[in-house]
């Protein structure tokens, strides 16, 4: 590489303080927007943008205003060192460095040290979710924070070939989520912490495979991005992981072969990682979970005119889709397509609406928490009528957020909200509630050495936990009307 680390970036080890990686996003932390550089400018030019923009590295242009590579103070201090008086009449492309390692501005700030630090890198560009270069990140502006064991999972993951090593960075999750917690970040920060670790674990096997295969002789046949969906792509799963995710790809019906294989292999590998295979089999593997654009948009086409109620659990978690690896424009083209259609389809979204009506919260007529076993399922009877009247909701207005929180934000952004700024807080709070009181359960649980879940022991609820949960769950109840409001107000 064409750079070395500070020697702040081998700060002594982390403490449990030191949490802000987790908790703070690379937007957050970058400077913007980047600085480039034409590929054929003298070091002198080089030398002289570096100072006037204050700036410690520079991407570099190229004839076809494309960015074709990154150089740094060092990397022209370096070629007059070597070169002496000859080097002033070097270009811009004779120094840089040609691969670009980038990062996007969406990751937490703990994965930008776990890659700066593995690659012994100073700057680390930023970009957007279409790949668009939007910023710079330097080794100066993290070298206050340190990290706990998300750190480790960032470099472990980064290298990561095996099945065995992909769990191992699963493995640190329960340690660092009972930290967080314990610290007093949000479950619903927490959750998506968690999450980008599994999407960046199935973004690794994608592109294992991905690379096994062209070592093979089997190259892709086609641009493909892999997608991860339902919790993953929200941003809110826990610690009890399963596979929902889909490929879409840039070739024709004659190269599903490879993405078949492809697919198989990848939810092989996650699920031999400890991200079991999804039962209800919504994985690129399955035919009716990959394809190209043409055939996604004839699916989703048919989804919408001809819904069937029975298959409706599974479409719905579909626009909770997220690009996670490859030709990620892919992924976001058939976004915004398939939110485009949903948007104006009044039966589809009618039956999702009585769907999600149909999914009663976990209290009784005479506000006692439904018990099964001792224990109370709150993502079948809290969670799931919540995110998905989130989602209907979403869907209606044409909003592209995916996460239940900012869904429900964005739905009352207008001039006339359909929903109350008092329902909206209380809304906002049950999921919290929730997702806090699953997730202190499943830490309980993994160390009584038992499975993680959704149901939580009813015993060990505080009078005030128990209280708050009641009044949570009563609320949900309430989603049904406020649903049919949002779908009988009119367009957005």
């Amino acid at each position: 590489m064409a750079d070395d680390s500070e020697t702040a970036m081998a700060a002594s080890p982390a403490h449990p303080a030191d949490l802000e990686p987790y908790r703070r996003r690379v937007a957050d932390v970058m400077r913007t927007p980047p600085c480039d550089i034409e590929e054929d400018a003298p070091l002198t030019a080089v030398a002289r943008r570096m100072a006037e923009e204050q700036r410690g590295a520079l991407l570099v242009r190229n004839r076809f205003d494309q960015h074709a590579g990154i150089l740094t103070e060092r990397d022209l201090t370096r070629a007059l060192g070597r070169h002496g008086e000859a080097a002033l009449r070097m270009t811009a492309a004779d120094i840089m460095t040609a691969d670009i390692v980038a990062i996007s501005e969406s990751a937490f700030v703990f994965r930008a040290i776990g890659r700066m630090r593995r690659l012994n890198l100073r700057y680390l560009p930023v970009t957007d979710d279409a790949g668009r270069y939007t910023g710079m990140v330097s080794a100066r502006a993290l070298l206050q924070m340190r990290a706990l064991e998300g750190q480790v999972i960032a470099d472990e993951l980064d290298v990561a070939q095996t099945a065995g090593q992909l769990a191992h960075a699963r493995s640190a999750l329960p340690h660092l989520a009972a930290t967080l917690l314990e610290e007093g970040s949000s479950a619903v920060a927490i959750a998506a912490v968690i999450s980008s670790i599994y999407a960046d674990i199935t973004a690794r096997a994608a592109a294992i495979v991905e690379a096994q295969m062209s070592a093979a002789g089997e190259p892709a046949p086609a641009p493909w991005c892999m997608l991860i969906l339902g919790s993953g792509g929200r941003g809110e799963s826990l610690l009890s992981p399963d596979q929902d995710n889909a490929i879409i790809h840039a070739g024709s019906t004659e190269d599903d072969g490879w993405f078949a294989r492809a697919g198989e292999r990848i939810a092989d590998l996650l699920n031999d990682a400890g991200i079991p295979y999804c039962k209800g089999g919504v994985m690129a593997k399955n035919t009716g979970w990959r394809g190209n654009q043409g055939q996604w948009r004839a699916r989703v086409t048919d989804w919408i005119r001809r819904p069937a109620p029975e298959a409706l659990l599974n479409v719905d978690i579909f626009y909770d889709l997220r690009p996670v690896h490859g030709a990620l424009r892919l992924g976001e083209n058939l976004r915004t397509e398939a939110l485009a259609a949903a948007r104006g389809a009044q039966l589809f979204l009618r039956l999702l609406a009585e769907q999600t009506a149909q999914i009663h919260p976990a209290i009784d007529f005479f506000g006692r928490l439904r018990e099964k076993e001792g224990r109370v399922d709150l993502k079948l009877g809290g969670l799931l009528p919540l995110v998905s009247a989130a989602r209907v909701m979403a869907l209606k207005h044409g909003i592209a957020e995916t996460g239940t929180g900012a869904r429900l934000r964005a739905v009352c952004a207008g001039p006339h909200p359909p929903i109350g700024e008092d329902d909206l807080s209380r809304l906002v709070d049950a999921q919290e509630l929730l997702l806090r009181l699953i997730l202190r359960q499943q830490i309980a649980d993994l160390a009584a050495g038992r499975a993680p879940g959704s149901r939580i022991d009813a015993e060990i609820l505080s009078k005030r936990d128990r209280t708050q949960l009641k009044a949570a769950l009563k609320h949900i109840e309430l989603l049904p009307e406020m649903v049919q409001d949002v779908l009988t107000g009119g367009p957005a």
